[in-house]
């Protein structure tokens, strides 16, 4: 049989001190032999429109890939890779 988990005031607030101000995300908490002996945070932080940079980046991309796929079609080494240089 498991034995019961050890839980006391200290372990009660380092995961409410987890949980405080998390919006988005997940809290883990690993238990040894009825003993928590670790406790993992992951956060997401959500954006509702894209910004400047990222559509900027992904335009870039679009360009990138055209101009690869183009090589490619016209013949060129489809093992070659293309880099922009700014």
């Amino acid at each position: 049989m498991a034995k019961p988990l050890e839980l006391d005031q200290l372990w009660l607030e380092r995961i409410v001190d987890q949980v405080n101000g998390l919006q988005y995300g997940s809290v883990n908490i690993t238990v040894h032999d009825g003993r928590i002996v670790q406790i993992d945070r992951t956060e997401r932080t959500r954006f509702d429109q894209p910004s400047h940079k990222q559509t900027n980046h992904d335009s870039q991309a679009k360009n990138r890939d055209n101009a690869n796929s183009g090589n490619a079609a016209a013949g060129g080494n489809s093992g070659e890779t293309l880099r922009a240089v700014q």
